[in-house]
């Protein structure tokens, strides 16, 4: 069994690079409107539609990786790529120490890659802004909100 996600893109040859590199996969198919990832670590199958005026809206994606080493590769791979990321390394976010890298697609869609070491009894560290937006910490609502 495999999730699919299907996604909007306003700029179909930027987010195939993007998700080329978080997914460290080619597209199994690519047209000039489409292409489809199908992945088996993790398993997933993404396609893309073209679609003008396409944007994100406050929602975060995740994948669940198995090592603090497959982190770190695709910190190593973001970073190669040239794409903006922010690193949290054993802090508590959502009841769980975790070390996790976030990056955002073309349209603005977060992606966290993480590893749990241990759950905790605190949703967050004092200091973390989890899995909020920038807007969400400003306002101090909650990664749900």
């Amino acid at each position: 069994m495999k999730m699919h996600l299907n996604l909007a893109t306003a700029d179909l040859g930027a987010s195939v690079a993007f998700y080329s590199t978080l997914l460290d996969a080619p597209p199994v198919k690519q047209l000039h409107d489409y292409a489809l990832f199908v992945t088996e670590q993790p398993g997933l199958e993404l396609a893309l539609d073209a679609c003008t005026g396409a944007r994100a809206g406050g929602e975060h994606f995740g994948i669940v990786a198995d090592s603090v080493e497959a982190v770190d590769a695709q910190i190593a791979r973001l970073q190669q790529a040239g794409y903006a990321i922010d690193v949290e390394r054993e802090e508590s976010c959502c009841y769980a120490n975790q070390t996790k890298v976030w990056a955002s697609d073309p349209e603005g869609r977060r992606w966290e890659t993480y590893v749990v070491h241990e759950e905790t009894e605190a949703r967050d560290g004092e200091a973390m802004r989890c899995c909020r937006t920038e807007a969400a910490a400003a306002a101090g609502t909650s990664c749900c909100a």
